[in-house]
């Protein structure tokens, strides 16, 4: 069990569920939204639909992903997060720099962590590519420090999401090599002072074998420091459900889901896509906080929080 700082398990208890899980409803897609619906190469277009959809949906969940550039202050401004929804906000420019084999990462220009804290966000989410034997991974082990420790300098919850890749351009990584990367990630980067891993499904989405399945999260569970939640990665609702049972089951603390409970949406427009959002949607993300609840690890299994009567001397 790790000590935290008091802001930071504040910012936990925001949000995730009153046992402690987390089903973060994840809206800070930015660029392949834009490509999916040409509409939202307009900027008051992709932000409508971004409120539109926390509006109908955040309700069913323990927190809302958004970004600063189109959704975060603006879902603040119109009022359509709960006030018991925890807010998480983007941190990372969408995208890498760099060669397809060493890929680099940059906080969004005129954004910062402090800047978060200061809007009320509960918790920052920073995106790096990833690959353990990759030239850059050296450097972005530092990147993240550096942010975690201007996490630490602000009192703010930081939940880290890195994706994996392949080195060799030809081909993505087989599902074998994706389980050693995703794992071994967690084992590397979870100490750098990260609180949630976001972490990818540990094996290829056409990989059957549900005993593969749990012994793959296993092994994640065992590699990582922190909780870790499941990323959806735009697999179909029920591909998702079935890996959001057998992860949760092997140890993760809830998830963190997008297109896998709305993607739909995004051909769809005016009171279809509404209706859409408040049936169907509503029902997958009610389905999956439920889930989570029922079997995710709790993130008071990792961490507590002392609070001795001067704690504010030396805060």
């Amino acid at each position: 069990m790790k000590s935290i700082s008091i802001g930071k398990f504040r910012g936990l208890q925001q949000i995730s569920s009153a046992r402690g899980t987390f089903t973060a409803l994840a809206l800070d897609h930015r660029q392949n939204l834009r490509k999916a619906n040409p509409a939202f190469e307009n900027d008051e277009e992709l932000s409508r639909f971004k409120i539109e959809i926390t509006s109908a949906l955040a309700g069913r969940a323990t927190a809302v992903l958004l970004d600063p550039e189109i959704s975060a202050a603006q879902s603040i401004a119109q009022r359509v997060i709960p006030k018991e929804v925890g807010l998480v906000v983007a941190l990372e420019s969408t995208g890498y720099s760099g060669d397809a084999t060493a890929r680099r990462a940059q906080i969004i220009p005129g954004w910062s962590i402090e800047k978060a804290k200061r809007m009320g966000a509960s918790a920052v989410k920073l995106l790096v590519y990833y690959h353990p034997d990759s030239p850059t991974a050296k450097e972005i082990e530092d990147f993240i420090t550096k942010v975690a420790d201007d996490c630490q300098k602000y009192d703010l919850v930081l939940m880290l999401e890195p994706l994996s890749y392949s080195l060799n351009e030809k081909r993505k990584l087989l599902s074998d090599e994706k389980r050693a990367v995703v794992v071994e990630t967690a084992r590397r980067l979870t100490p750098l002072n990260v609180d949630i891993l976001k972490a990818e499904f540990p094996l290829d989405v056409n990989d059957n074998d549900e005993i593969k399945w749990i012994n793959a999260c296993r092994e994640i569970s065992s590699a990582s420091v922190t909780p870790w939640i499941l990323l959806s990665a735009a697999v179909d609702f029920d591909i998702f459900l079935r890996q959001v049972a057998v992860a949760c089951g092997a140890g993760a603390s809830g998830i963190a889901v997008g297109r896998a409970v709305w993607k739909e949406a995004v051909e769809l427009t005016g009171n279809e896509r509404i209706q859409f959002l408040r049936t169907t949607a509503r029902r997958r993300i009610s389905r999956l906080t439920s889930l989570c609840h029922a079997l995710a690890r709790p993130y008071t299994d990792f961490f507590q929080a002392d609070a001795p009567f001067d704690w504010y001397k030396s805060y």
